[in-house]
């Protein structure tokens, strides 16, 4: 048995390593769309062709990433959480460099849905080992620390994409993810998991998911209270350049600054969500109240005109921090379901959640034309927010759950 001492440092070490495995991971995600353009033109593609070629990129990823989700969730109950997040480290750090080296549009896209096959591993990963090796009074704290260190991943992305090329971008993203593959030594595989070995218990089969309609109906809940968080992304940030004129915004607004602003309201919400969860001890509380927040703002964002700019980047700011509940929201998941099949749970569900944003914006899109920008945005926005709200309701409330049983 290791003492006290060597326990905190195991600890430390194991929240510290999932804390830059979803930094890398932050990173790399908005770093794609920030090289979009000056990768595209130095391939050649210009004008229209490259918003095509860059929704078949973004497309391709997230392909990868559902494909990934689900590998990578089963992988992590049948072989260990390090496998999986160490694994997938490795795949998006290694997609990540060949990024750096495309010459076309075709290689391109599959070193997109690599990167975006490995990057669906890490944050499911990281929260179920984290939650599992840290005593149960304090493990929100943890996930915590996870989420908010990963999200702020994406202010770096901004600076770096930014100020270097685009090439030395994606090697950046690379060579931090083959660092953090170093720090491997000293982190300890989940106890809980250990202890499977000896039970025969089924482990990692995805498809009990949908054998038991209970087991069903935690699943969908887990992911429809996350679909605020993309909608608002999704679609107000990534879209505020279009947005603002219609909202009779007094001066043009940059897609790259309100994301950077909402992801800072993001890292801050991640810290505040998670300690509110401990304060309380209560998750559904603290989801219930952001979900609430953002709905706020997203009414603002829709019904106030003629802010300024600033003012403008103020309410993303402001979106940001109420859609900070991510931390928050994956540990629900993990909570949620019995260690032979946590990762599976911890990892679709994240990446779920992602893959829902086509179809969200698919929708927006197809409704705008008949309902404009503003009237599409709002419907779009009701369906997600009622969807969410009413999941949350009907799951239980796992703070201070002992996770240490089985499905």
């Amino acid at each position: 048995m290791p003492s006290q001492s060597n326990l905190r440092q195991i600890l430390s070490l194991t929240v510290l390593v999932a804390s830059l495995g979803y930094f890398v991971d932050m990173f790399d995600l908005l770093l794609f769309p920030i090289l979009r353009q000056p990768s595209l033109t130095a391939l050649g593609i210009v004008g229209p062709a490259q918003i095509v070629i860059y929704r078949d990129l973004l497309n391709a990823q997230m392909i990868g990433m559902l494909l990934g989700g689900i590998f990578w969730g089963m992988l992590g109950d049948k072989r260990g959480r390090l496998s999986t997040l160490f694994g997938s480290i490795a795949i998006y750090g290694v997609a990540n460099i060949a990024n750096a080296f495309v010459h076309t549009a075709d290689a391109y896209m599959l070193w997109r849905f690599v990167a975006g096959f490995g990057l669906a591993g890490e944050l499911g990963a990281a929260v179920t080992l984290v939650s599992e090796i840290l005593p149960k009074d304090i493990r929100g704290y943890g996930t915590t620390i996870v989420a908010a260190v990963g999200i702020f991943g994406t202010v770096v992305a901004t600076l770096v994409g930014r100020y270097l090329p685009w090439r030395v971008g994606y090697l950046v993203g690379g060579g931090l993810a083959m660092v953090l593959l170093l720090l491997r030594i000293g982190i300890r595989e989940s106890p809980m998991f250990k202890n499977l070995g000896g039970t025969g218990v089924t482990r990692g089969d995805f498809f009990s998911l949908f054998t038991s309609t209970e087991r069903l109906g935690r699943f969908l809940r887990c992911i429809l209270i996350g679909l605020p968080t993309w909608y608002t992304v999704g679609i107000l940030i990534n879209l505020s350049p279009e947005f603002a004129p219609k909202l009779g915004v007094t001066g043009p607004v940059l897609a790259g600054t309100a994301v950077a602003f909402t992801y800072s309201g993001i890292t801050l919400g991640s810290f505040a969500s998670g300690f509110l969860s401990q304060a309380w001890g209560s998750r559904k509380k603290v989801v219930g109240l952001f979900i609430g927040a953002t709905l706020v703002g997203v009414v603002a964002y829709l019904s106030v005109r003629g802010m300024s700019p600033a003012m403008f980047y103020g309410l993303a700011f402001y979106l940001g921090l109420a859609t900070g509940y991510w931390a928050v929201f994956v540990t629900i998941a993990a909570e949620q379901f019995g260690t032979n099949l946590r990762s599976t749970v911890a990892t679709t569900v994240p990446n779920f959640v992602r893959g829902a944003v086509p179809l969200i914006t698919g929708s927006f899109v197809m409704l705008s034309g008949s309902l404009g920008f503003v009237g599409s945005a709002a419907l779009v926005g009701a369906v997600c927010f009622t969807l969410a709200l009413v999941s949350l309701v009907g799951l239980r409330e796992t703070h201070g759950l002992d996770m240490d049983f089985l499905e």
